[in-house]
């Protein structure tokens, strides 16, 4: 069957929330101004609870079906915060905030749900609860978990929850997917170089921090080519090199190293957390230097259930009939895995045409997209808590 009719109808409606979200980015966990808008609009479509301020600023809708005679609660979940980016769409819409940008189609994701939390509001062709959550700060605060902390799993007694992610490069109305591992854990870590510093034309009376911070950003090279199984995904990247001074002639008493770990397997985590400490220390010695590391896990593995991919995949053929149900891998990271390690669940992509990438100055939502995913939000409650 092809998107719901329902949101042909309310298409316009719902790009119209978008836009406005596009208009007004926020950040993290200061998204106030949309957090608010979307509880007035829930309320409005008459849900049965609404309720502010989970996980900081998060919002948590409560649809109930016509019946409850299963006792079955479905979550869906979208992301409401923007980027710190200068927009370069030139659009009508474009962001009035200057250095914020929804740049990641996290205002489509958010006005998709809206469209099905008015859609399930009117229709409660189901037997069960649905529990729609708007959460804060994905884009590197960790809102999903803290609402997961906040007890909200618990709190609404969600047993499934899904999630859904825009995608350019697919064709719209495409969706990809796949079972297991889905995108990659990313951890981040700071390395503090100390050395010896002094004069630039005498490099023997110091301990050069640029020459072993240098050694130590190739040695970290050798963790995914020589020290992991080439069959697993690993990326090491060091993405800040900065001493403490600018000058020409100067070797500089520290150099801090800051940099990213992806990895698809927690053995491999586990190893390559290590591997970092140990190299960076190591190298540093060798030199007569030291090194100092900060290791932070960021977010989890990104785990697709695979009963419950199933059910994403049944929902999202029924919505569009294009479906790629063994996509590869991807070694960005959702913090929408914090929740799928508290509940089962599935994430899955919707094509959002070719557009520019997410996280780029030019990149833009298409709204064309919409009713697919709303369908496709609606359907998981449909599917999994059928009418009695």
């Amino acid at each position: 069957m092809p998107p719901k009719n329902r949101f042909a109808e309310l298409l316009p409606e719902i790009t119209a929330w978008r836009r406005d979200f596009h208009e007004n980015p926020e950040l993290l966990f200061d998204v106030h101004r949309t957090a608010a808008k979307v509880a007035d609009l829930l309320r409005g479509f008459g849900c049965d609870e609404v309720v502010e301020g989970i996980g900081k600023t998060g919002v948590v809708a409560v649809i109930k079906g016509k019946t409850d005679a299963k006792g079955r609660v479905i979550g869906l979940r979208a992301d409401m915060d923007a980027l710190p980016i200068i927009e370069a769409t030139g659009l009508p819409y474009a962001s009035k905030t200057p250095g914020k940008m929804h740049a990641c189609g996290h205002d489509g994701h958010t006005a998709m749900l809206l469209g099905a939390a008015k859609y399930l509001s009117e229709t409660r062709n189901f037997d069960g609860t649905a529990v729609l959550i708007f959460q804060p700060a994905e884009e590197g605060g960790g809102g999903g978990r803290e609402m997961v902390n906040d007890g909200m799993m618990e709190r609404w007694g969600i047993q499934e929850v899904y999630g859904m992610h825009n995608m350019p490069g697919i064709p719209v109305g495409q969706f990809s997917i796949r079972p297991g591992a889905l995108m990659a854990a990313a951890d981040q870590f700071e390395v503090v170089v100390t050395g010896k510093g002094g004069h630039a034309a005498k490099p023997h009376e110091t301990i050069d921090t640029t020459l072993v911070a240098a050694q130590i950003v190739v040695a970290m090279q050798s963790i995914a080519s020589r020290n992991v199984d080439p069959l697993k995904q690993v990326v090491v990247s060091i993405c800040t090199f900065r001493t403490e001074s600018e000058a020409f002639n100067v070797i500089p008493q520290t150099v801090l190293l800051r940099g990213t770990v992806r990895t698809m397997d927690p053995a491999v985590q586990d190893f390559v957390e290590a591997r970092v400490k140990a190299l960076a220390e190591g190298t540093a010695a060798a030199f007569g230097a030291t090194a100092k590391v900060d290791y932070q896990r960021g977010y989890p593995v990104t785990m697709n259930a695979p009963e419950n991919t199933e059910h994403a995949v049944k929902v999202a053929q029924a919505v569009s009939g294009r479906v790629d149900a063994d996509t590869a891998p991807l070694m960005g990271a959702e913090d929408f895995s914090f929740m799928l390690n508290a509940r089962p669940g599935a994430y899955i992509f919707l094509g959002n045409g070719d557009t520019a990438m997410v996280h780029h100055p030019a990149y833009n939502f298409d709204d064309n997209a919409i009713p697919f995913g709303s369908s496709w939000y609606a359907g998981m409650v449909e599917e999994r808590m059928p009418a009695a």
